[in-house]
């Protein structure tokens, strides 16, 4: 299967028409039947960006009937994933009583990832987004504004935000449960000198916290710039998130797989949807992808691998839109369930290094 996926890889699902569509769905769902419960194999975990998006929720592919509460769903998706990547923390600092909640209803091995606050990571902001005290101290100039951008921020406020932001992580360690803070640069976030600046100046923020970096601009996935990359954040003892995403754009950064930590390797999967990967869209179309088996059968591989290299590995599935990313977590672990349990001869690894597609 991995040769395959190599040789002649699907097309899109927008390229496909609607009965190929269906048919790749249905080999999606088959394989996602056959996975372990939770979702991991060994040191190898899967999960979804999210658990509560509304269009997962609206599918009724995942939670079962009756089970509607906030509490209801995280306990039913930490039973069957070990893993789940806070992605609402991107947009809204989340408040130390929410937080403790969740470490209250899940199971003492559950892992939460947190994404980093929008203007943490040099995006902007909705003032509206802001916490309430710190919206009244922005001068009426700055909330008038639809968005801001960190440097439109007084030092004392980015200051107060770093500060609200780690005091709300703060039952995740105490449990023993964050695996990583998630820093997603923007795809504007160009490798130069300056930026390579701002993202020690995260590290330091961050101290004593796991700290994973993505970056999404092509310019730092160039031929021997990667590998610098790498050697950069295992100075800062940080994680490089290793991406599948489409190819060709200014915003695409290869799927190459390093460790540039060896306490955790992090892969995140987006989806393939070229046509609306740098297009002015909504998240659930840019990310509306399923993925086929044959696609993720040379991740099992590079997973596997990353596995023997790392003291753990965390494979997110971002196309969080109805139950893709439920279905493509689910997928990758039953294809690395299948390979531990097939003779060593028939599961070659990809080499080190090695881009996957």
């Amino acid at each position: 299967m991995h040769e395959e996926a190599l040789r002649d890889p699907p097309r899109s699902p927008s390229e496909e028409a609607p009965h190929q569509q269906e048919q790749r769905l249905a080999r999606a769902a088959a394989l996602a039947a056959c996975a372990p419960v939770p979702a991991r194999i060994g040191n190898a975990l899967a999960g979804t960006a999210g658990w509560t998006d509304p269009t997962l929720v609206k599918s009724h592919r995942f939670y079962p009937k009756g089970v509607s509460s906030p509490a209801q769903r995280l306990k039913f998706y930490a039973s069957q994933f070990p893993v789940v990547e806070v992605n609402s923390s991107y947009y809204a600092l989340p408040g130390p009583g929410t937080v403790a909640q969740w470490v209250e209803r899940t199971p003492p091995d559950f892992v939460f990832n947190m994404k980093a606050f929008a203007p943490l990571t040099q995006h902007p902001v909705e003032p509206v987004r802001l916490p309430p005290d710190v919206q009244g101290a922005l001068p009426a100039s700055l909330f008038d504004r639809r968005r801001l951008y960190p440097a439109d921020l007084p030092a004392e406020v980015r200051d107060a935000l770093w500060e609200r932001f780690r005091m709300a992580l703060e039952p995740l360690p105490q449990a023993g449960k964050l695996g990583y803070v998630l820093f997603q640069f923007p795809p504007w976030f160009t490798a130069t000198r300056g930026n390579v600046r701002v993202i020690e100046e995260c590290r330091r923020r961050m101290d004593g916290l796991p700290f994973a970096v993505e970056l999404r601009h092509g310019s730092w996935g160039m031929p021997g710039r990667i590998e610098r990359v790498a050697d950069l954040l295992r100075d800062l003892g940080a994680f490089y998130v290793i991406v599948d995403e489409p190819q060709g754009k200014d915003n695409s950064m290869p799927p190459t797989a390093l460790v540039a930590d060896p306490r955790l390797a992090v892969v995140r999967f987006h989806g393939r949807r070229e046509e609306t990967w740098d297009a002015p869209v909504g998240v659930n179309e840019k990310f509306r992808y399923v993925y086929d088996p044959v696609e993720l059968a040379p991740w099992a591989e590079t997973v596997a691998r990353l596995s023997q290299e790392a003291e753990q590995v965390h494979a997110i599935f971002n196309n969080c839109v109805s139950d893709h990313a439920v279905v493509g977590a689910r997928g990758l672990m039953a294809l690395l369930a299948r390979r531990a349990a097939a003779p060593a001869d028939e599961t070659a690894l990809v080499p080190a290094g090695a881009a996957v597609h």
